[in-house]
């Protein structure tokens, strides 16, 4: 038997879609019916909808099409399960059914696996589900959507708390202004690129309010036209903390188009211009810029060596010798090794290495036998051996070297200090002299080193000018609280009477004032 449209119904009789006189939603109802149809069949469909057709309008809230049929207001079930999904297989059985004589044929909703029906559209009552029983009381959500595609199950929630209340999420603790707040700072913190370190005894602070735009204009207004305004110059550059200058250079650079180091430089010449040209630099890059200036050339400035290398962390180490690479290109250790010589050279490179224990922890057993071996390697035997001197003191944490310089002080009639006097000499006692004066007290052993600058005729400048400037951040209230322990005298009033002018102003400045 043919038929004129291709792809109708289904072979055997019409069109196989249950329901007299149902259309194919979508589909226009003019075509004529099939030929040879039995009285009462609905008119055959024209073809198989496609895919990525408009989908159909339903009958009773939902989408139609193969997937999801609408039920017919009532009649009696299938004489099969409607539990398998609605398709085209489960159509044909319908379709069969009918034609049997089944009568009118109620089509099941398609339901996601396991989940109770969705109500249907207008308040009728819930589908019937096989086995001749209602549904369960429907979901509350909104029907799905056109198309007939329900999820596979329904979607798993989380363990609710006590009470039937869904904890909330973890909140991040935020700082005022709704920014995520900073940790909590101790007696320093280092920021993340590394360069900069704020601790809490030094004498220059952070500047609130800050703006760098302001700041960047009152410089350049001080550098403009006939003379220097001085006094504009301290007041920014040494009430402003290192990070904050560093925005100010890349801000007057934004703004102008000018290095501010370079016009600084230009403007303000002698001890005032060296204090400001070392303000304007990272802590890593000012100590690379002074160890460069105290190798390159001919000789060695080895106290700058000494003091760097003796009071650096490792951390402050390790960005020294990338800010070195960096700015010169050259790598500082082996620079060292090529101006250094002997047991002191030996002593840098293992300072250069910055890998002190930095622990605070203290073993009394080790503090006793290594205060053996300083006893065995110096006074106890004829000449030195220095090599152990510099394992220990390069190594350990200072706690467990004070506990060591102690229980040498019970071995030896002399104290370290003075065994290191008697047992070297040169550069090499003066390096493990650092490291002991620093392990013992760090801002006394700073305090000592300016007093001896300003002390008698004359200023050593640079050391003054490199202390100041080095530790004004970070221990400054430290060192002059040992300078007036020591010396009967404040730091301040000593420095006022060594120096002069715009000079003198600019370090008093930076250490918080006479007193």
């Amino acid at each position: 038997m043919s038929y004129p449209y291709p792809g109708g119904g289904y072979p055997g009789g019409g069109g196989g879609y249950p329901g007299q006189g149902m259309p194919q939603p979508g589909y226009p109802s003019t075509n004529p019916p099939f030929p040879n149809a039995a009285p009462g069949y609905p008119q055959g469909p024209t073809s198989m909808p496609m895919p990525g057709a408009p989908p159909a309008q339903a009958l009773y809230g939902g989408s139609a099409g193969y997937d999801q049929m609408p039920a017919p207001p009532s009649g009696p079930g299938l004489p099969y399960s409607p539990q398998p999904a609605l398709g085209f297989q489960t159509v044909a059985m319908a379709a069969s059914a009918f034609r049997q004589g089944a009568g009118s044929v109620s089509m099941p909703t398609p339901q996601p696996p396991g989940a109770a029906p969705y109500p249907s559209a207008g308040g009728a009552p819930p589908y019937p589900v096989g086995g001749g029983g209602t549904s369960a009381p429907p979901y509350p959500q909104a029907p799905p959507p056109a198309g007939g595609s329900f999820p596979s199950a329904p979607p798993t929630q989380a363990p609710s708390a006590p009470g039937g209340q869904r904890p909330p999420p973890p909140q991040v603790p935020s700082a005022p202004g709704g920014r995520q707040s900073a940790p909590a700072q101790g007696t320093s913190s280092v920021t993340s690129g590394g360069s900069q370190t704020h601790h809490k005894y030094g004498t220059l602070k952070e500047h609130q309010p800050f703006d760098p735009h302001e700041d960047g204009q009152k410089l350049r207004n001080a550098m403009r036209g006939v003379g220097t305004d001085e006094k504009a110059i301290i007041d920014i550059m040494a009430h402003r903390s290192n990070a904050q200058r560093q925005k100010i250079i890349l801000q007057y650079k934004t703004m102008y188009g000018k290095d501010l180091i370079e016009g600084l430089k230009n403007d303000c010449g002698g001890n005032f211009g060296q204090v400001i040209h070392y303000l304007c630099m990272t802590p890593a890059r000012l100590d690379a810029y002074l160890l460069r200036k105290a190798i390159k050339g001919w000789g060695t400035d080895e106290k700058v060596l000494i003091e760097i290398l003796t009071t650096r962390t490792n951390q402050e180490l390790g960005e020294v010798k990338m800010a070195y690479n960096t700015d010169y290109n050259r790598n500082l250790e082996q620079d060292v090794i090529d101006d250094t010589s002997g047991h002191f050279q030996r002593l840098m490179v293992s300072l250069l290495q910055g890998n002190r224990n930095e622990g605070t922890s203290v073993d009394m057993a080790q503090a006793q036998r290594e205060a053996k071996e300083l006893y065995a390697a110096g006074e106890k035997k004829w000449g030195t051996d220095e090599s152990k001197f510099n394992a220990i003191l390069v190594a350990r944490n200072p706690a467990q070297l004070r506990a060591t310089f102690d229980e040498y002080s019970k071995l030896c009639k002399f104290t370290i200090e003075q065994s290191i006097k008697r047992e070297m000499s040169g550069d090499l006692e003066k390096g493990m002299l650092a490291i002991v004066k620093s392990v013992r007290d760090t801002p006394a052993f700073f305090a000592e080193k300016l007093y001896k600058s300003m002390k008698g005729l004359g200023t050593d400048d640079d050391t003054l000018i490199r202390i100041v400037v080095s530790r004004c951040e970070v221990d400054m209230q430290l060192i002059k609280q040992a300078f007036q322990a020591n010396y009967n005298q404040s730091l301040g009033r000593f420095i006022a009477g060594d120096t002069s002018g715009d000079y003198e102003r600019v370090l008093l400045a930076l250490i918080g004032g006479k007193d």
